[in-house]
């Protein structure tokens, strides 16, 4: 019985040095990665990387991690105008069966998935703020988006008819898509500048406009929206996933 206690006693103490040991190699790798991550996609700050599983040492032994989640709170996505860019909140992407070299130099996965956010300030830029003519003597303005319900984004258009601006904007429920690396938002219906009589391509001209999103880490793609309370909900999806090299 004395040895059987020992006996047991030395597996306890093995397994909690080969946990202990376990968990000190997925911190290094998952600091390798988030450094690796950051210098490549030029990120003001280190991404949370959380490779999961366990044991992580058998995973490492065959060259492919089934599952690693990667958090980045702000990205500064290119939009392919010039250099401007736009923010893309929150992004979270699960990659599921990561390769990677031996030090960590490279890493790739097999599929992607997550979400994002980008707020209605942030998209509000996109849209024409600037008063344009849609009629002789009229002139209006996109001055605000918000949570219109149901999958619908509100949007705020400011309108002056002949010198005199309208007293409140004109409100206008929108869809939002995606067509390939594009988010595009439609007017449902047109708008009521005051009764003039305006063509639709005109009016379309403020109510409808799109952001185009090329830029994201590691080569994922959008894959849907939807209007949601603080701003527009993303979906992203991609194959042959680059998280480092």
């Amino acid at each position: 019985m004395r040895a059987l206690r020992i006996l047991l006693i030395v597996v306890v103490i093995l397994g909690g040095l080969f946990v202990l040991a376990d968990r000190l190699a997925v911190g290094f790798a998952e600091d390798e990665a988030a450094g690796k991550l950051q210098a490549n996609e030029n990120l003001a700050a280190a991404p949370d990387v959380s490779i999961k599983g366990f044991p992580f040492l058998t995973q490492v032994a065959s060259g492919t991690l089934d599952d690693v989640e990667v958090g980045i709170k702000d990205y500064e996505a290119t939009t392919g105008t010039d250099s401007k860019t736009i923010r893309i909140d929150d992004l979270t992407a699960n990659m599921k069966g990561v390769e990677f070299s031996g030090d960590y130099s490279s890493a790739t996965a097999a599929t992607a998935t997550g979400t994002a956010s980008i707020t209605y300030a942030e998209l509000l830029k996109t849209a024409k703020s600037e008063p344009t003519q849609v009629a002789p003597g009229v002139t209006a303005s996109v001055i605000g988006l918000s949570d219109g319900g149901n999958g619908k984004i509100k949007v705020a258009v400011e309108a002056t008819v002949l010198g005199n601006k309208l007293p409140e904007p004109v409100y206008v429920l929108s869809s939002v898509t995606t067509q390939g690396d594009t988010v595009k938002v439609h007017a449902d219906n047109l708008p009521d500048f005051g009764g003039a009589d305006i063509a639709e391509n005109r009016a379309r001209a403020i109510t409808d406009f799109e952001q185009k999103i090329d830029g994201l880490p590691g080569g994922i793609q959008l894959d849907q929206v939807q209007a949601a309370k603080n701003g527009v909900e993303i979906t992203v999806k991609g194959s042959n996933v680059r998280l480092a090299g």
